[in-house]
């Protein structure tokens, strides 16, 4: 630890604090919660001491986790150390049991001051060592795409851990834009197939009449325009791994196909005869519940238990806020490798404003939002300016469900999922001008799904067109 901020309102606090550090040790001062948060931004702090009071600045209610998530938000691995007078010591633990990492009570005791510090260093070196062991399975590239606060997300990872070096058959479930096809190329490159192809089939943006070709492939004369043999993808993924996304759109004729492969890993090209073998891995993917369309007659139950030999739940952005920040960090990283501009942080009512945010669209929509950001701040900071100012009003597209004797809880849920997804529509629409290709691929999903969901929701593409 190199640098050390106290936020007190009390300056004789400083030097106390100061005098248990080496002189090397930069140690600063706020006396508000603003004041701590503007200092952050600038420097990366090690260590905060901060008092109670201070730390609850405009925080409603004792919420105590988000009396905290401005600093997470800047730097998610910063420590917090809770400064309370000895009749608020209980608080003061309860914000410990919230995530800060020690609590010291006042007024301070030398003694006590490096007992905490000295407690939290040697912490974090066995944290340390901890994540070191578990990232030596990790490439050195895939390094910063593991890293997570997320609790959630870690068993994640762990369970991707385990099952890669398998050739187990994977199921990935998750809502859209969780990035469920990153995820599959990393199980793909801590494989013992790493050094063969990775075919990745986006099935719900294949039209029915060719997804079985393109999986399959054909024989010359199949059908109408099929001059030539092709070959399918599990043909040329043979060896490798084939990331199948959006299985759950796939035909009940190529249900059957699918399920041949891997019940004995045979197939047949569309229009042959031939029984040809492949040695493939597979890794699916579905943000609908495949379980709930095998009991509806829409998939079939053998497939369903093929494909779900070892599901791994991939958590929406909005149970990961935690992890926001990095984010935030790796996309403006990538954006200034492409342009003049050299942005490195985020405001912090920016912050603010995404960790109370839904995120319906995951981190697919985090990184569009900020790709525009980028685009139009003239500052060296993204800025809410730069976003669009639902962000930042907390009362916009309310999803209010009328209170009704003959309404069901799951009635109830099912008006609110079609109310979220109604204005989301609209605004990918919005943003796009109504054109369709491009408002299907920023919301991941494809053009007939999209097209499907405006005919539900009676939305019409010319709407949007001169906005």
């Amino acid at each position: 630890m190199k640098s050390i901020l106290v936020a007190t309102s009390d300056q004789k606090l400083l030097p106390t604090i100061r005098s248990c550090f080496p002189s090397s040790y930069r140690v600063d001062r706020a006396s508000t919660k603003y004041q701590a948060i503007e200092l952050v931004l600038k420097r990366r702090y090690d260590l905060i001491f901060i008092e109670l009071d201070i730390l609850f600045e405009n925080v409603p209610d004792e919420d105590y986790n988000e009396a905290m998530q401005p600093f997470w938000q800047i730097y998610s691995t910063i420590e917090i150390i809770i400064m309370a007078p000895t009749n608020q010591i209980r608080k003061a633990i309860k914000a410990v049991k919230a995530g800060a990492s020690d609590y010291l009570p006042l007024p301070a005791d030398p003694e006590e001051v490096k007992y905490v510090a000295d407690s939290i260093a040697e912490s974090i070196m066995i944290q340390s060592e901890l994540d070191y062991l578990r990232d030596q399975f990790w490439d050195l590239d895939s390094l910063e795409l593991v890293q997570t606060k997320s609790p959630a997300m870690k068993k994640t990872f762990d369970k991707m851990r385990s099952v890669a070096p398998t050739k187990s058959t994977v199921l990935l479930i998750g809502d859209t834009g969780t990035g469920k096809s990153v995820l599959a190329k990393l199980i793909h490159q801590h494989s013992n197939r790493r050094d063969a192809q990775f075919i990745s089939v986006h099935c719900g943006a294949i039209p029915d009449t060719l997804i079985e070709s393109e999986m399959f492939g054909h024989e010359k004369g199949a059908f109408t325009g099929a001059i030539k043999r092709k070959l399918g993808k599990f043909e040329i993924a043979h060896g490798g791994t084939i990331f199948l996304d959006e299985i759950g759109t796939i035909t009940p004729s190529t249900q059957i196909k699918l399920l041949q492969v891997l019940q004995d890993g045979t197939y047949q090209r569309v229009g042959g005869e031939e029984i040809l073998k492949t040695d493939v891995r597979v890794i699916a993917a579905t943000n609908a519940d495949l379980k709930k369309m095998c009991d509806q007659g829409q998939f079939r139950k053998d497939l369903y238990y093929r494909l779900n030999v070892f599901p791994i739940e991939i958590p929406a952005l909005s149970e990961r806020i935690q992890d926001i920040p990095s984010f935030i960090e790796t996309f403006l990283r990538s954006l200034n490798s492409f342009s003049l501009k050299n942005i490195r942080s985020t405001h912090p009512q920016v912050l603010d404003a995404f960790s109370r945010y839904s995120w319906p669209g995951n981190i697919r929509e985090l990184e569009n939002l900020i790709e525009r950001a980028y685009i139009l701040e003239t500052s060296d900071k993204l800025t809410p300016e730069s976003f669009p100012n639902e962000l930042f009003d907390s009362d916009s597209n309310p999803v209010f469900i009328p209170s009704s004797e003959t309404l069901t809880l799951t009635r109830a849920r099912q008006r609110g999922v079609e109310e979220v997804e109604r204005n989301y529509l609209k605004d990918v629409l919005a943003r796009h001008k109504g054109k369709i290709g491009e408002s299907a691929a920023a919301a991941g999903i494809s053009t007939r799904q999209l097209n499907k969901l405006m005919n539900k929701y009676g939305i019409r593409k010319d709407e949007f067109k001169t906005l």
